[in-house]
């Protein structure tokens, strides 16, 4: 039982769980300063994985802003960050290369109605149904995928359509553009992204614990600009418009010509689905980090339904709830949502109050950081973890993120769900059949799921029996057996004892209801 503490003072009384902050001002000061670190995360952030996406960086900017000052109030995990992330960035980029980037608004719309109709059927809880492997696997792939995207992006060239078309390209890029040495566009921005990923590395490694909470990509960003501004270095640089205005891309429904009604739902139903899973999943972690906030699984799944059904209004990038920025958050302090919305307002005034600083930002900085997140998306701990369990979780793990890089996002979930349902078959269906011979005696040891699938490989056990000993068959490691499977048991006993063998049938912890023939002796 929680108890509770009383304080009273002239001004104002409060009561608050024991251990909590008892002060109003003491809540809101840890969330202005959780928000402030949660905006410089951010920040670099959705431009970059705009970038990552094929959009212009504004849209990441947007998509921030109404994560925050929307999703944030509305959440069901008060203290989840909600913006564009990475594990979207593939699908968003071939969804604008076979449609352009006025159809993503509508589809976008549609996606975010289904996550909202899904809240309010309140199937929250089961969008975290999806096995580890496969959510790991996917998160790899797409890592992967970002990373040798981004490696174009860094040297200042265009990212090729597709995962095997930009392993084809790197050779090119290094050898055509990087090498050999002569002073070209692409080693400078090379330079450029090399600067960013030296001071980000460095930063983690050796940052002092009272600034732990400064971030990497931050510092990174900063060093790598200002010395592309000091030395005047001839790179792309990140455009930004004059207004927040000039940001915003209402839809039409002539961007949908073209568009098959059969594309434009199968299109918004896998943008909704890993939507979800990464949002939920992403709370649950949330859930782990903090003891204040209890997720509201359908509320959290409304809130980004309504959060994505505004985005692709404006004609920004997809949001979900993001684990990077949700996890700084936590670790900054956050009591409460206004950290999340606070974080908006500084998004939309560094839009409307700094643009003309965003613009000298070099795109191969950004490139940069999402490099290293792709990096970090690979985490071959959780292959070890997966190891535990046997080899199958690490094949369907390897499984999916293969197809994802060698196809796309959707497919490799869609083969590494099938797999996981195959496997999920095999073990409600499969039963170990081993005999054994002891001291003059037959053993039929049965184990496993006994149902009619099964007769075949019971019927062969049984047939193995001699028919002039006595036979034991012990079904207590059954933790199911079917009438059928029973009827092929009783068949083959009573014709064995027909002929005077003796059989006995051990199932005593079978949770199963099951009369033994009188003539069977059951132990």
């Amino acid at each position: 039982m929680s108890t509770s503490v009383e304080i009273r003072n002239p001004k104002h009384e409060v009561t608050t769980p024991a251990g909590g902050s008892a002060r109003p001002s003491g809540a809101w000061m840890k969330d202005l300063s959780a928000s402030l670190v949660v905006f410089l995360v951010a920040l670099p952030l959705c431009m970059g994985i705009a970038l990552a996406s094929g959009m212009p960086p504004a849209s990441g900017l947007v998509t921030g802003i109404i994560g925050g000052l929307v999703v944030g109030f509305l959440s069901g995990q008060p203290l989840q960050v909600s913006g564009p992330a990475a594990g979207l960035a593939v699908i968003v980029f071939e969804m604008v290369r076979e449609h352009g980037v006025a159809a993503l608004g509508p589809i976008l719309m549609v996606a975010g109605a289904i996550q909202l109709v899904a809240g309010l059927l309140k199937t929250g809880r089961w969008f975290r149904a999806i096995s580890p492997e496969v959510i790991h696997g996917m998160l790899a792939g797409i890592g992967v995928l970002i990373v040798i995207q981004q490696f174009h992006v860094v040297l200042d060239r265009t990212p090729e359509h597709s995962g095997p078309a930009n392993i084809k390209a790197m050779w090119g890029a290094i050898f055509g553009g990087l090498f050999p040495l002569n002073g070209s566009k692409e080693e400078a921005a090379a330079l450029v992204g090399l600067i960013t990923i030296v001071v980000m590395v460095l930063w983690e490694r050796f940052r002092p614990a009272k600034l732990k909470l400064v971030p990497s990509a931050l510092l990174g960003i900063v060093t790598a600009t200002a010395t592309a501004q000091i030395f005047a270095m001839s790179v792309n640089r990140v455009k930004v418009p004059e207004n927040l205005g000039q940001m915003i891309s209402l839809p039409h429904l002539s961007s949908m010509q073209g568009i098959g009604l059969s594309t434009l739902a199968g299109t918004a139903l896998a943008l909704a689905f890993i939507a979800s899973a990464e949002t939920l999943l992403s709370a649950a972690a949330v859930d782990q980090m903090q003891t204040r906030h209890k997720t509201n699984y359908d509320r959290e799944l409304m809130a980004q339904g309504v959060g994505n059904m505004l985005c692709g209004f404006v004609g920004s990038l997809p949001m979900t709830g993001v684990i990077v920025r949700s996890s700084a958050n936590v670790q900054a302090g956050a009591e409460t949502r206004r950290s999340a919305i606070l974080h908006g307002v500084w998004m939309l005034m560094s839009v409307v109050l700094f643009a003309s600083v965003l613009r000298m930002i070099p795109t191969a900085s950004l490139a940069a950081v999402l490099i290293l997140v792709g990096i970090k998306l690979v985490k071959p701990a959780e292959i070890r973890k997966l190891a535990r369990f046997g080899k199958i979780p690490v094949l369907i793990y390897f499984a999916s993120m293969i197809t994802i890089v060698s196809t796309d996002l959707l497919t490799g979930v869609m083969v590494g769900v099938g797999l996981s349902l195959l496997r999920l078959l095999y073990t409600v269906t499969h039963l170990d059949a081993r005999v054994e011979e002891q001291e003059g005696a037959t053993h039929v040891h049965l184990s496993g799921i006994g149902t009619f699938l099964a007769i075949p490989r019971i019927a062969q056990a049984l047939d193995e029996v001699k028919t002039e000993c006595e036979v034991h068959i012990h079904c207590v490691n059954l933790r199911y057996i079917d009438h059928a499977c029973i009827e092929v048991i009783e068949g083959w006993t009573e014709q064995r004892e027909q002929n005077g063998q003796q059989i006995h049938i051990e199932m005593e912890k079978l949770h199963m209801r099951y009369r033994a023939p009188v003539s069977e002796t059951v132990s």
